[in-house]
């Protein structure tokens, strides 16, 4: 009775700290298509698709710079979204980490972390012609 009483209460305190363990991030696929234009301040948007977990979860984004910016470019991205928990964790203002390619360039890479701490690691060529130093960031939102 008294072994049996001692593997219930065991077995309820290793239900417990599996529940309470954290979630282990995840990574998922992104492809985004960003246009982007503007004589000074840089105006963009576009949409995008995070591939997550086997489901598709659309989005906007929604840029702007301020700096030397002239011209106007769209620009085809794909790669990865690491440190997700949830599909919802991609929202959220983005800024400019690491080393990155010049996407002003041509063909380029950049990664970006918003305040959720998910890490954005994309890549792909640029169409059309833009010269740009400036400072911006992106918003992503969920559709």
């Amino acid at each position: 009775m008294v072994l049996r009483r001692v593997q219930i209460v065991f077995a309820a305190l290793a239900v417990l700290f599996a529940s309470a363990a954290p979630s282990r991030a995840e990574t998922g696929a992104v492809s985004v298509v960003f246009t982007k234009g503007g004589f000074i301040v840089g105006v963009g948007g576009g949409e995008g698709v995070l591939h997550f977990r086997g489901r598709n979860y659309p989005f906007t984004v929604s840029g702007m710079s301020v700096g030397f910016t002239i011209g106007a470019s769209t620009t085809k991205l794909v790669g990865r979204a690491f440190n997700l928990r949830s599909p919802g964790d991609i929202q959220g203002s983005y800024a400019v980490i690491g080393a990155g390619g010049a996407l002003a360039a041509g063909a380029g890479g950049v990664q970006l972390q918003n305040e959720r701490g998910v890490i954005l690691q994309l890549s792909g060529p640029k169409v059309g012609a833009e010269v740009s130093a400036a400072v911006g960031g992106v918003t992503i939102a969920l559709r």
